[in-house]
């Protein structure tokens, strides 16, 4: 208890470290994300899982992107909901798609903000700006948006976050600073923070401060690692187009490739030396295709 308090943390600390508040609200407010209040999680799915139950009920539907992260589209079925697929291109969710799906009785529409897994799609400011049209005639909507390429990506953010009564954006750690470093953040409409972080209290209580106090630090360190992953992943798309082979990676780590049937590319792959990830982990209804991360390919490669 003595070496707890020598070292400035309390025994019954507060949600949120202070550096990390306000390293994280810094960012938050200079991407124009709105002012709101701040939590943290052990994780964006672990924030995504909370932010659902806080305002969802089983049974609701959610809009998901299709393709989409294969963790995301486990934990929705997960919750006793129900996810309505969404198309995605190189610029976010496809607008005709997102109305279709409110149309039809969605509660709640996760949007990767940028370096979309497993696409690379990222937000535009166009396509930011006519999604707002269309959540404005549905004010009740929750809007989730996981902006876990902070860090990593150097396009610009175009925020979804006030169009609706209900959001959060979530940011983490983990890409930009290392897997291992089990935290997120969050902020959205005052309720909604409010309810997740009363109900956190009443389980873990809060995540590590010692944790917070190193990914607060950390932030805005990986210089350089956006244009690293943006050389690769650019790379490897030229180059599957010189040989006949669409692909799609506009930011991130990861590119896309669609393919008439997996498990075939899969195991000509493997074959040849490179593991990708097949495609049926990150889809509904969308075309076959297959996965692949640069993140451990040098650009000769």
């Amino acid at each position: 208890r003595r070496r707890l308090q020598r070292l400035g943390i309390p025994l019954r600390a507060p949600g949120v470290h202070p550096g990390l508040a306000a390293a994280a609200d810094a960012a938050l407010r200079a991407d124009g994300v709105p002012a709101g209040p701040l939590a943290v999680t052990s994780g964006a799915l672990d924030a995504i899982e909370r932010i659902l139950t806080a305002r969802l009920r089983p049974g609701d539907a959610v809009a998901v992107e299709d393709p989409g992260w294969g963790s995301l589209l486990d934990l929705v079925p997960a919750l006793g909901l129900r996810a309505v697929p969404v198309a995605v291109d190189d610029e976010g969710p496809a607008p005709e798609a997102v109305a279709d799906a409110l149309r039809d009785g969605a509660r709640a529409l996760i949007v990767t903000a940028r370096a979309q897994n497993p696409t690379g799609a990222a937000v535009s400011s166009a396509r930011a700006e006519r999604l707002r049209e269309i959540l404005a005639e549905y004010p009740a909507t929750l809007v989730v948006e996981d902006d876990h390429g902070h860090g990593i990506v150097d396009l610009p953010l175009h925020p979804l976050a006030g169009a609706t009564a209900h959001w959060a954006l979530v940011r983490s750690g983990a890409k930009a600073l290392g897997p291992d470093l089990r935290v997120a953040h969050f902020t959205g409409d005052p309720t909604t923070v409010d309810r997740v972080s009363g109900r956190q209290r009443l389980g873990p209580g809060w995540v590590s401060h010692l944790l917070q106090e190193v990914v607060g630090e950390l932030m805005g360190a990986a210089t350089g690692a956006a244009a690293s992953y943006g050389a690769r992943r650019d790379a490897l798309v030229v180059e599957l187009a010189a040989r006949g082979v669409p692909a799609r990676g506009r930011s991130g780590m990861n590119v896309w490739v669609p393919v008439p049937e997996e498990t075939s590319a899969v195991s000509r792959l493997l074959r040849a030396g490179y593991a990708v990830a097949p495609g049926a982990r990150f889809r509904i209804d969308a075309p076959p295709g297959v996965r692949l991360t640069v993140s451990g390919l040098a650009p000769r490669e």
